[in-house]
């Protein structure tokens, strides 16, 4: 089908998801997870041939994005699971005023109706959005990134069979056939089709859905994340946090980018720093991260020089930004500069550094002596999440179910007139 002839079925379709009933819903959401695992095999098998035709292109850090395996397609249907075991938002009384004359005012959260999501390798997008999608009461329009395209296909026809069996349109979740810039352009000017449209990628997507969207849409994902290291800090809990952020998936969007260290404590923690990310990183085995340092940090341990450019970069890699800095408020001012209103962490025992940077960080979260990797729909409570935006209307942070409810004034009265 053409892209075109696509945005006219999941419109079709949009009436029925609607007005569909919770218990149907949910339903469909636990049939769609049961036929994710049973057709593990096929979906495993197109995910090695992409994997196959990305190896020498992508980097490994891009390819384990791009890799499923039976538990990660496990961790995929719980989550639709775990949605379905979440309050319905549609039809929530968000706010409800009784006027003087006797009309009732409620204020209802309805769905958006067809939402879109531009995605690139990431494979479990494809259920989490469906899975938000679908939970919503929105039809669901998927245009993934070539890599992935034989992996979410596979996904799509899997979710597509739960759909049915509930008794739902199959066009209420819908894969763009078409990988090609073309039908990006077509998602992000298909006003009259796409009511929201959900860009879940790298930069460059993000500014060009930006500048080139016609239609409603969030920006969302690039995240260059910093952890701050305060003079009153817990050394070893800082350790820890960083390691976390930094190694654990270096290719996702919470992931730690930028290390700022206090200039008290810089002498004593960056060797520390270094032996653990270098030293006993290849002593496991495991992957060393490059230090991208700055003049004072780089007088302090051995590492790479910093460039330009380097506080300024979402690596989605094993590197790390280091810069020594004067104060909290040193800090503060050095995220304001650098940030993409991501995710930002402190670590410190001192509550009055701590209030100052929540109070005057401004990104969607702000961590106290936690790692920046829990910012995710999951680990929020929220199931999963249809992205992480990082922009302040309608939408901030992660990305679950009210955040893809619009609302609607319903007004009960018996005769008024005005």
């Amino acid at each position: 089908m053409t892209t075109q002839e696509q945005l006219i079925a999941v419109k079709a379709a949009k009436p029925a998801l609607a007005a569909a009933s919770t218990e149907q819903k949910n339903r469909a959401l636990l049939a769609m997870a049961d036929a994710l695992l049973a057709d593990a095999a096929p979906i495993l098998a197109a995910n090695q041939e992409d994997l196959d035709a990305a190896r020498g292109t992508i980097s490994e850090v891009m390819l384990d994005r791009l890799a499923l395996n039976q538990a990660r397609l496990e961790g995929m249907a719980e989550g639709m699971r775990q949605v379905a075991a979440l309050p319905d938002p549609v039809g929530k009384v968000l706010a409800r005023v009784e006027r003087p004359n006797g009309i009732v005012v409620e204020k209802t959260a309805v769905p958006m109706g067809v939402v879109a999501i531009i995605y690139e390798s990431r494979p479990n997008v494809t259920s989490d959005a469906a899975a938000l999608a679908v939970k919503s009461g929105n039809a669901c329009v998927l245009r993934c990134g070539k890599e992935a395209h034989r992996s979410a296909a596979a996904i799509t026809a899997a979710l597509r069979k739960g759909l049915a069996a509930a008794g739902l349109p199959e066009d209420g979740v819908c894969l763009i056939e078409d990988t090609t810039r073309v039908s990006s352009l077509a998602l992000m000017t298909a006003v009259g089709y796409v009511d929201l449209l959900i860009p879940r990628g790298g930069a460059g997507l993000i500014r060009a859905c930006v500048e080139q969207a016609k239609v409603p849409c969030i920006q969302t994902g690039t995240g260059i994340c910093h952890v701050y290291v305060d003079a009153a800090a817990d050394q070893a809990m800082a350790l820890n946090i960083i390691e976390n952020a930094k190694t654990s998936r270096p290719s996702v969007c919470n992931a730690e980018e930028v290390c700022l260290v206090h200039r008290a404590i810089a002498g004593e923690f960056l060797p520390k720093l270094r032996q653990r990310l270098v030293d006993d990183q290849i002593a496991k085995g495991r992957h060393p991260v490059e230090l991208r340092l700055d003049e004072r940090a780089a007088a302090i341990i051995p590492g790479t020089p910093a460039g330009p450019d380097d506080f300024d970069t979402e690596f989605l890699d094993y590197i790390l930004a280091v810069k020594v800095v004067d104060s909290v408020d040193d800090a503060i001012a050095h995220i304001a500069a650098h940030s993409t209103g991501h995710s930002e962490a402190i670590v410190t025992a001192d509550e009055a550094a701590a209030r100052a940077f929540t109070t005057r960080v401004d990104s969607a979260a702000v961590y106290v002596n936690v790692s920046t990797r829990f910012t995710d729909g999951g680990e929020f409570g929220l199931g999963c999440e249809m992205g992480i935006s990082t922009q302040k209307l309608h939408a901030r942070g992660p990305m679950g179910l009210a955040e893809l409810c619009s609302y609607k004034f319903i007004v009960h009265g018996n005769g008024q007139v005005r």
